[in-house]
């Protein structure tokens, strides 16, 4: 499958996420996932697992330069010096020497957007960042990065899967070639079950949450990144890449009830 191309970097369709994943696990469950063929991995400051997962990189004899990696900075330090702080941590983490994509977590409610953009321009000038952009921002703070701020935003990361809308949000974001990386793309394991998934995967010969993962991998502009700790869990979501969807799958999904949203915390924004 084609890579995503966005300011720069090229972003493999399908990566891995780490939510939740700590220590060994987390250390062994990327030296999987490389050893598979994975070559995006996705975390965070706020997961506490940026040394795992920079220890599993370093054990994988992958090449560097063949490897995405993903970090983001916590929205309680989105201050310019704080901001330099966590990265500079992030960084030693990870035993990097750059991080290809830096993302602002979470908007926060009273953050200074043009402050914070000037600083990651800034680590992205001086080659420490190859990229910058975003997660769960919505239409209107993506408005005043994008069209204000003319900040070069490489993605919009948010929860997206077959049982929630996000089409303004990606009519946007497609309009402004920006991609979608869609967080919890299996929302949180409840694709699973589900009766129409399941007809359609045995359609196919997949399984339902095979089937939920095509339909994100099948869009244009949008990336996925399952949470998979078991090589067999990051070998199936790798088998998602066979299946071929047919008009009348799409149909069937797009008439699924799309307002379940796993994820919303208290601090975040108002929801497009």
């Amino acid at each position: 499958m084609e890579p995503l191309h966005t300011q720069g970097i090229s972003l493999p369709k399908l990566g891995l996420g780490t939510f939740r994943m700590q220590g060994d696990a987390c250390r062994v469950a990327v030296e999987s996932a490389l050893a598979l063929g994975y070559r995006h991995l996705d975390t965070a400051e706020m997961y506490g697992n940026e040394e795992a997962v920079g220890a599993g990189i370093a054990a994988s004899g992958v090449a560097r330069k063949d490897i995405h990696v993903t970090t983001k900075v916590w929205n309680e330090n989105l201050a310019p010096d704080a901001m330099r702080r966590a990265f500079d941590v992030s960084l030693q983490k990870l035993r990097l020497d750059q991080i290809d994509l830096y993302l602002v977590h979470w908007p926060a409610p009273r953050m200074n957007l043009p402050q914070m953009f000037e600083t990651l321009m800034r680590l992205k000038q001086e080659g420490r960042v190859r990229a910058i952009g975003v997660a769960n921002f919505n239409i209107a703070l993506l408005k005043t990065v994008v069209d204000e701020i003319k900040a070069p935003i490489a993605c919009n990361q948010v929860e997206y899967h077959v049982m929630l809308d996000q089409t303004r949000l990606l009519q946007f974001l497609n309009a402004k070639s920006i991609p979608l990386v869609a967080y919890c793309p299996l929302a949180q394991g409840r694709v699973a079950s589900n009766d129409v998934l399941e007809k359609i995967g045995r359609k196919h010969n997949a399984s339902a949450a095979q089937v939920a993962l095509k339909w994100l991998l099948d869009q244009d502009g949008v990336s996925a990144i399952p949470k998979a700790s078991r090589a067999e869990s990051q070998q199936a979501n790798l088998g998602a890449l066979e299946v071929n969807l047919d008009d009348a799958d799409r149909n069937a999904i797009a008439a699924l009830p799309k307002d379940k949203r796993c994820v919303n915390p208290g601090f975040a924004p108002a929801w497009d």
